[in-house]
C-alpha cells in the first residue's frame, strides 16, 4: 500500500510530462511553422524543428513505458527532470530577457514545465526506492 502511495505523484508527474513532451513533439513534427508564426517569430526552416519534435515524441514514449514499469528507473527519471529544469530555465531566460513577442506563447511552456519539473524531482525523492 505505501509502495503505490510513493508512486502516485511520480505517475502524475510523468503523466503531465508525456502529455506536454508528446503535443509539442507532434506539432514540430507535422506543423512546425504554425508553431513559429503564432509565437511572433521569424520564420525557420522546418527541418530545424522536425528532427527535435521526433526526439520529445520518444522520450514521451519513453515515460510510457516507465509509467507502466516504474522499477529500477531511476536513471530515466534523473534525465527527464534534468530536461525539463534545464528547458524550464532557457525558457524563463527567454521569456524574461528577450521580451518575445508572443510573450505568453513563452509564459505558458515555462510554467508547466518548470512545476512537472518540481513534481519529477519531488516525486523521485518519494519513491526512490521502488526506482533505484
Amino acid at each position: 500500500m505505501m509502495q503505490n502511495k510513493n508512486l502516485a505523484l511520480l505517475k502524475v508527474a510523468l503523466i503531465i510530462f508525456v502529455i506536454v513532451t508528446i503535443v509539442y513533439g507532434l506539432c514540430y513534427v507535422f506543423i512546425p511553422q504554425a508553431l513559429v508564426e503564432m509565437s511572433g517569430g521569424d520564420p525557420v526552416h522546418s527541418s530545424w524543428l522536425r528532427w527535435p519534435g521526433c526526439t520529445l515524441i520518444a522520450l514521451g514514449i519513453g515515460a510510457i513505458m516507465v509509467l507502466r514499469n516504474p522499477a529500477k528507473q531511476d536513471i530515466f527519471i534523473i534525465t527527464i527532470a534534468l530536461g525539463t529544469l534545464l528547458t524550464g530555465l532557457a525558457l524563463l531566460y527567454t521569456w524574461i530577457f528577450e521580451m518575445p513577442v508572443a510573450a505568453w506563447f513563452i509564459a505558458m511552456p515555462t510554467i508547466i514545465i518548470l512545476i512537472n519539473s518540481a513534481l519529477l524531482w519531488w516525486s523521485r525523492q518519494q519513491a526512490k526506492e521502488i526506482i533505484k
